[in-house]
C-alpha cells in the first residue's frame, strides 16, 4: 500500500486550496504561495466522509488573517468532510506546507502514515497540525486526518476570516453537495460552539 486517504475538515475542503499544496500556488482569498509537493500529481479520487467528533475554530493564520479548523474526535459532534486519495509523501507534503515548512524526502511522516497508529493517533510535534488520527479505512486504504494536539475544550477559541469561511463553504458544495445555505448554517453552527 502506497497511498492514504488524507482527509480534509477545513479549508482543503475546498480542491482550489488543496491544489496549493500539491502543485503550488497561492489559495483564492489567502495571502501567501506554498511550493507545492514533491509529487505534483492530483488526487487519485475524492469523496465525501462524515466523522464523529467536532470542528472548531482557534489560532490565528497568517495565510487567512483569522482562526483556522480544527478537528477533535473526542468530543462529541459532526464533522462533514473531505477525503482525498493521495499518496504517503503527498500527505506528509500537505501536512509539512501546513505547518509553514518545505517538504522534504526524509520526513518521517511519510512512513508513519503507512503503518497503523498507536492508539488511533500520534503527535509528529507541538504544532497546530501536527497530531496524525486514523479516522478509519475506505477501499482497504487508511483514512488519516492532522490536527493539534489541544481539544475543543481546551483551546482558546478565535473568529475565521470570511475568506476562510468561504474556501471552507466552497469545498462543502464541491464535497457534499450542499447549497450555500447549508454550507453557511452547517459552518455557522460550528463557530456558535465557541
Amino acid at each position: 500500500m502506497t497511498h492514504v486517504w488524507y482527509v480534509a475538515y477545513g479549508s482543503n475542503l475546498s480542491l482550489d486550496r488543496l491544489t496549493c499544496y500539491v502543485e503550488g500556488g497561492c489559495p483564492p482569498g489567502g495571502t501567501r504561495a506554498h511550493p507545492g509537493a514533491r509529487d505534483r500529481t492530483p488526487p487519485l479520487r475524492s469523496i465525501p466522509v462524515d466523522l464523529p467528533g467536532t470542528t472548531y475554530f482557534a489560532g490565528r493564520s497568517a495565510q487567512w488573517g483569522g482562526a483556522v479548523a480544527f478537528y477533535d474526535h473526542a468530543t462529541p459532534g459532526r464533522t462533514a468532510a473531505r477525503g482525498y486519495l493521495v499518496s504517503a509523501g503527498q500527505f506528509a507534503d500537505i501536512a509539512a506546507q501546513e505547518m509553514h515548512r518545505d517538504p522534504r524526502a526524509d520526513d518521517p511522516l511519510e512512513q508513519l502514515v503507512l503503518t497503523p497508529l498507536p492508539d488511533g493517533r500520534h503527535e509528529v510535534g507541538p504544532g497546530g497540525y501536527e497530531t496524525v488520527v486514523d479516522v478509519g479505512r475506505h477501499d482497504g486504504a487508511p483514512m488519516l486526518t492532522f490536527t493539534a494536539p489541544h481539544t475543543a475544550a481546551t483551546a482558546e477559541r478565535s473568529r475565521p476570516s470570511a475568506a476562510y469561511l468561504a474556501t471552507m463553504a466552497r469545498g462543502l458544495g464541491e464535497a457534499h453537495g450542499w447549497e450555500e445555505p447549508v454550507a453557511h448554517d452547517y459552518l455557522a453552527g460550528l463557530q456558535n460552539l465557541a
